[in-house]
């Protein structure tokens, strides 16, 4: 999805909002973190958690773009959302239990409220029409 905004220079500029695209993306990045991260009991638990949640926030958007009525989208925006906020939970843990991958775990969880704040506006936005 394309959507052309005016720049502060007054020029039409191209942003992509491909949301679908960004999701997946997250979601890979989270793999890509956790291919890093040594397996221990603790780390073993927390990743496959993460990496669950993570995933399903993508797999729920794309449902929800396959909607069958307006009441299924509302629902799968609302899964997302919920698995963003666990997957925010994941990584906060995996950042206690790895301090030393800290500054890539806040990266992560600030993509994490971003993606929380789009969501939510979806969300609002569709219960109002």
């Amino acid at each position: 999805m394309i959507k052309f905004s005016k720049s502060q220079t007054g020029r039409t500029t191209n942003r992509n909002y491909d949301l679908e695209e960004r999701t997946a993306r997250f979601g890979e990045s989270v793999i890509t973190l956790t291919l890093k991260i040594q397996i221990s009991p603790i780390n073993k638990r927390i990743i496959e958690q993460v990496i669950g949640s993570s995933g399903s926030i993508g797999a729920n958007y794309c449902e929800a773009n396959e909607a069958e009525s307006k009441r299924d989208f509302i629902h799968k925006i609302s899964i997302c959302k919920k698995e963003i906020k666990e997957t925010r939970h994941w990584l906060r843990l995996l950042q206690k239990a790895n301090p030393e991958r800290s500054s890539e775990l806040d990266k992560l969880k600030q993509e994490c409220q971003e993606l929380l704040f789009i969501f939510s506006k979806i969300l609002r936005s569709s219960r109002k029409k």
